[in-house]
């Protein structure tokens, strides 16, 4: 009946979807490298330091695609504990990217343009993969 507000609801999910995804990714990269610092090795550190290069190219992509949608930059904020000691972090850090994961693949099962399906479906293979690294090295050093 009304297909310009049906449009402009979609737009408004996938806006306020993206700025979840921004928060999110954003505070990763923060808690990724505190817990990058406090690894007990360098296999680990090396590890969590590319995982945390993978959240910035996400927080880079989501932000191009905000700011495209709304001709805004975002303002990304903390919206998630780190974790106080390295096992902490590793398991808020697994269950984060697992429900990350999740999140991720409904944007892209969602999205109408086919780039932004793709760079969040991208994001969540990455997401899943992240959190296999925490859950192996959280069994390691439990």
């Amino acid at each position: 009946m009304y297909p310009y507000y049906d449009h402009y609801r979609q737009n408004q999910k996938l806006i306020n979807d993206l700025i979840k995804a921004i928060n999110g990714e954003y505070s990763a990269t923060q808690c990724y490298a505190k817990l990058a610092g406090m690894a007990p090795n360098e296999e680990q550190r090396d590890q969590i330091n590319e995982i945390l290069n993978d959240e910035k190219k996400h927080l880079r992509q989501f932000s191009q695609i905000y700011t495209t949608l709304t001709g805004k930059q975002p303002r990304p904020q903390m919206v998630e504990e780190c974790g106080e000691t390295y096992l902490e972090g590793l398991e808020a850090s697994f269950k984060d990217e697992q429900k990350t994961t999740d999140f991720y693949h409904e944007i892209a099962d969602e999205a109408a343009d086919p780039v932004i399906k793709e760079v969040f479906r991208r994001a969540a293979y990455d997401e899943q993969n992240h959190a296999v690294w925490f859950l192996y090295y959280f069994g390691k050093e439990k």
